[in-house]
């Protein structure tokens, strides 16, 4: 022992103070944001452990209505933007005639490019940290229409009403020119993409003979599959609130999957200083990529706040959420080839996907089909078509929910051909390292979840011929297909401080859009320190927080997770050092023999315990603070491929005479490392599954080319999965444990659930009825029987 006073080994936590005390005399409008971005969980959860299954903390604020969205924050003197957007799917504007939407008392202003405010105007001030090579979209930068609904000018009321009546008196006259929006028509003119964008990786350099092999094969299949455009559609529309301060300090609540992309926007369309912007987005309605780049109502709101120097709201209606980014029209052609024992012995995948003529956005499509089975000839292709459209933009497993679909389907195909069980086939082109890489994978339990996964659904069960069983009207089907994605990984900051009432605060500027963030970073905190999750709060939603990456890639519980447990990590190890100075008997116990529960530091053996709180105010202290950066060990990580693995199984029912199909059961098998929570991880499998389901049956895109433009923008006529389309589904886990991904073990889980889903439909439709269905969706019109 050192010279200092010692301190006795209590056995017992002693009460923690009023996690809410610092809070009491705070103004009750500073109150309702705090309390908005700092969710807790309810008391007497206990110690808790990564792997137990815990309720959101969210949970209460969001039932109860206290959760506040981009659209509710409150404003003084806030106005309403409306936005007015143009039909015409190309062309130049010729005019606007605002006067009458002026004329009106209540109307503020009426923006459109010829009196908006100063902005910059080169590409790369606009550019996202998402943004794929090309020229990204400018709102009102000049009188060129680029696209069907594009916003072409702002409405600015006193009133949401009056500014949404003001908008229809807008007159904008456009000169139209010749458009091109059908990417099957203009297949012809398709170009090499270029690679620039995030998460992006080119097709690899063919292997092999491919096209030589697949020629000479006996036994082989040639398939071809469309799928259209499909729209995102989470609860919440997208909004932006800019609140003016006294100080020209902009705070803006704004839909999004990253505050700080956001607020990198802003700052640098608009030549602000970047401490003169604060994005906050403490609750996200779903967004499912959609708020990955920020969209057009977010620089209108603060161009109008800027103009006006008052706090404007901007908020897109229904309709209006089909005027940005969606997945992208994808066509593929997908040729597989076998020997006698159903060995592939070629793989040939190629794929269009469409573009905007300013952007070339780009998706990982066909890679899959290089990696996901053992085969030595393989080529693979993926070009683009630029049309007259908004750019795509990510939605849930971009690439693979069509690319894997394309894939499985062929694979399934394949395996009536060389009269194998599709499971069967699979398995013998099991690929136990990746072809195209030369690479070992860091953790890969697919042959567990097939084999876990068919045993929970009875797939022995199943008839080998298709049309071999028929309930009443309906006939019966089985299939599966595997799925994949990547386990990604960023760089991230998280700032740890646990206070000497026992409680533990971390942040870091991460996102919940929905996923459970806000339990899932709680858990681990309070697992780290072997504290009750009611005396941790984990701070997020606030560019001004630790960096963090945006919430996309199912990769923020391996990025922002890893932060969090390192940050943790260095509070244990001070705690720990003040222990072995200052506390009898733990002088010559190593960190290694210490565990964190109950509120106590403990030694695993010789009963030793001390509270954290006494620990905490050793040096005259009031807190422990520790910051960490998470920096990917990409040394380590690229001498393996990193990868979330799943098999789903699925049964339908069809009756052929109305075309109808139900998805009556599902069991989706998943390898995604270690889980850190069972119940958000399976909550999220469970709405990838029902995606799926929609994908495959219901969301249809309709596009009248003649005018340029989607027609079915509504929820009434663009259709997705409601509770009478979803029937049982059934999520398992297969135990991993990957620390080459993450220091946690952890993989992601948000994006696997819907990779696979709609290639095992399809496959269970033909086991039901004969009939072969590759294009998405699978409407009743394509399913019904053709005598």
């Amino acid at each position: 022992m050192n010279d200092r006073s010692p301190l006795s080994a209590p056995r017992h936590p002693s009460p923690t103070d009023d996690p809410l005390a610092d809070l009491h005399t705070t103004d009750l409008s500073d109150l309702a944001i705090e309390a908005d971005q700092q969710p807790r969980a309810d008391v007497g959860t206990g110690t808790v452990q990564i792997g137990t299954g815990l309720s959101r903390i969210d949970a209460l604020a969001k039932v109860t209505g206290r959760a506040r969205y981009a659209a509710e924050h409150p404003a003084d003197d806030l106005l309403y933007g409306w936005v007015v957007n143009t039909a015409a799917a190309r062309g130049r504007i010729t005019s606007i005639d605002a006067s009458r939407a002026l004329a009106l008392t209540g109307v503020v202003d009426v923006l459109t490019h010829e009196n908006r405010p100063k902005m910059r105007s080169l590409d790369l001030f606009y550019k996202d940290m998402t943004a794929p090579a090309g020229s990204p979209f400018k709102p009102l930068h000049d009188d060129e229409v680029h696209y069907s609904g594009q916003p072409v000018a702002l409405v600015v009321a006193r009133s949401l009403e009056l500014a949404r009546h003001a908008a229809r008196l807008v007159q904008v006259r456009v000169e139209t020119q010749p458009h091109e929006t059908s990417m099957l028509a203009h297949r012809d003119r398709s170009h090499e993409p270029k690679s620039l964008k995030a998460g992006y990786s080119p097709p690899p350099k063919p292997r092999g003979a491919a096209d030589a092999h697949w020629e000479d094969a006996s036994i082989r299949v040639d398939t071809e599959s469309y799928a259209g455009v499909e729209h995102h559609n989470p609860m919440e529309m997208h909004a932006s609130t800019v609140i003016v301060g006294k100080d020209g300090h902009l705070t803006v609540y704004d839909k999004t999957q990253g505050s700080q992309n956001s607020r990198w926007v802003i700052s640098r369309v608009f030549g602000l200083p970047a401490r003169k912007v604060t994005v906050r987005n403490p609750f996200v309605g779903g967004a499912f990529g959609s708020g990955l780049r920020p969209q057009y109502q977010l620089l209108l709101a603060t161009m109008a706040a800027l103009h006006l120097k008052q706090s404007v709201r901007v908020m897109l209606t229904r309709q209006q959420m089909f005027t940005f980014g969606h997945r992208p029209e994808t066509w593929q052609r997908v040729r597989l080839a076998s020997d006698g024992e159903g060995r592939l012995t070629s793989v040939i995948h190629e794929a269009l996907a469409e573009t905007s003529r300013k952007e070339d956005y780009v998706e990982v499509v066909v890679n899959w089909s290089g990696q996901l089975y053992h085969c030595e000839n393989v080529r693979l292709d993926y070009r683009l078509v630029a049309l007259d459209q908004y750019s795509p933009i990510d939605m849930r497993a971009p690439g693979a929910a069509h690319g894997v679909h394309a894939l499985e389907v062929a694979m399934d195909e394949l395996s009536y051909a060389a009269g194998l069980d599709p499971l069967e086939l699979r398995l013998r082109n099991y690929a136990d390292r990746d072809s195209a890489q030369d690479l070992p994978f860091s953790t890969k339990a697919l042959r567990e979840c097939y084999a876990q996964g068919a045993e929970r659904f009875g797939w022995s069960r199943r008839p080998r011929q298709p049309r071999s069983r028929r309930e009443g009207d309906e006939w019966v089907g089985w299939g599966m297909a595997t799925g994949t994605w990547d386990a990604m990984q960023m760089f991230a900051r998280a700032r740890a401080v646990l206070h000497a009432n026992g409680q533990l605060v971390v942040e870091s500027a991460a996102t919940d859009i929905g996923t459970g963030t806000y339990t899932v970073m709680t858990q681990i905190a309070a697992a780290a320190l072997g504290l009750p999750m009611e005396q941790v709060t984990f701070r997020l939603g606030d560019s001004t927080l630790p960096v963090a990456p945006i919430e996309g890639g199912s990769s923020h519980v391996t990025t922002v997770g890893s932060a969090v447990e390192g940050a943790c990590e260095k509070i244990q190890r001070e705690l720990w050092k003040r222990a072995r100075h200052h506390v009898d008997g733990f002088a010559k116990v190593k960190f290694e023999d210490v565990e964190f529960s109950n509120g106590h530091l403990n030694a695993r053996t010789g009963g030793l315990s001390v509270p954290l709180e006494q620990l905490v105010r050793l040096k005259g202290e009031d807190q422990i603070e520790a910051k960490y950066l998470l920096l990917p060990n990409l040394l380590k990580q690229k001498k393996y491929v990193r990868a979330v693995h799943s098999a789903v199984f699925c049964e339908v029912r069809v009756d052929e005479e109305l075309g109808t199909v139900r998805v009556t059961r599902v069991v989706s098998a998943v390898a995604a490392g270690r889980i850190i929570n069972p119940v958000t991880a399976r909550s999220q499998v469970i709405g990838g599954v029902v995606w799926g389901i929609s994908q495959a049956l219901l969301e249809e895109t309709l596009s009248d080319h003649a005018l340029g433009r989607f027609m079915n923008h509504n929820l009434g006529e663009y259709h997705v999965a409601v509770n009478a389309d979803v029937g049982e589904i059934d999520v398992l886990f297969v135990e991993e444990d990957d620390r080459i991904v993450s220091r946690l073990g952890a993989k992601g889980v948000g994006e696997i659930g819907i990779v696979g889903v709609a290639a095992a439909i399809s496959n269970a439709i033909f086991h039901a009825t004969g009939r072969r269905l590759r294009s998405t969706p699978m409407t009743p019109d394509k399913v019904m029987r053709r005598d």
